[in-house]
């Protein structure tokens, strides 16, 4: 197991963003609501032994390990070092073949296809430029390669809830767009034009146990899930604004509360082949 020691250079908008996925604990945030979302993708993509994979957006490697569990061999990158390094420390433990490289997915470090799957969990939609990160990643996906991606809806919980916070944040750059357009197939398939072929859909929830009231998810998430902390401590000097914001993500769970004490979080998987410039 590699680790690189590349010194990533990032404009403002990508630093801003490394440091909101680095600010709270998103490695407890993910062990504790979706630690098996990971294995869900990998087991709907499925790679062979010896397969080159790359996770994108890897955040602690909910993703990263079970591929290199599989005797894949795996690329990880993310802009945050802290979670990288998360991940490169759980690869480690496990002797699992796992590379952990700081990369931006809108500007990925590699050749032309030199992977045969690339996958990510919940962390490519979090890219800003929806068109910069979908031309990324196939580029380096070969031809007769594996594509995968889940990706939260823009109906289900986090969907909403992101959309929620949207009034509370500072407004995305030009170009931006919501992360739960990855979720809608149309967009998708928009993204990636004839280069990919059929897309394989599934659309599935994860049931969230953790947490015994609505309240108790607000408070978990506000203590440990960067767009979350980041958005309450841009409010720490307006109380008014920040009990807004608590009524709103209230409001949201206990609509989203279950009778059983569950929560519900809807995700879309989509599978494709990466086709050649003779298929495509």
């Amino acid at each position: 197991m590699d680790e690189s020691q590349t010194l990533l250079q990032l404009d403002d908008l990508k630093a801003a963003h490394r440091a909101m996925w680095s600010c709270g604990d998103y490695t407890t945030v993910a062990d504790t609501v979706i630690p098996r979302l990971g294995e869900t993708l990998v087991d709907a993509c499925a790679p062979s032994p010896n397969d080159h994979v790359l996770d994108l957006a890897c955040g602690s490697g909910n993703a990263t390990l079970p591929a290199a569990s599989l005797s894949a061999t795996v690329t990880a990158v993310d802009l945050s070092d802290s979670l990288l390094a998360t991940c490169a420390q759980r690869a480690r433990a496990e002797r699992l073949d796992v590379t952990c490289v700081p990369a931006d997915v809108e500007d990925l470090p590699f050749s032309d296809s030199v992977f045969d799957m690339v996958l990510s969990c919940v962390g490519v939609m979090f890219a800003p430029h929806h068109h910069a990160a979908a031309n990324e990643l196939l580029r380096v996906c070969r031809p007769g390669g594996t594509v995968g991606l889940l990706s939260w809806s823009g109906r289900g919980f986090i969907g909403q809830l992101l959309a929620a916070m949207r009034p509370f944040v500072p407004q995305p750059p030009p170009g931006a767009q919501p992360p739960a357009l990855w979720a809608d197939v149309d967009h998708v398939r928009e993204l990636v034009g004839k280069r990919l072929g059929p897309l394989s859909t599934r659309t599935d929830v994860v049931r969230v146990t953790a947490f015994e009231q609505p309240a108790d998810f607000r408070r978990f998430f506000a203590d440990s899930y960067g767009p979350m902390v980041a958005a309450f401590a841009r409010l720490s000097d307006d109380a008014a604004r920040t009990r807004e914001l608590e009524d709103v993500i209230d409001d949201l769970a206990h609509r989203h509360w279950q009778a059983d004490g569950s929560m519900e979080w809807e995700y879309v998987i989509v599978t494709a082949t990466r086709l050649s410039e003779e298929d495509s």
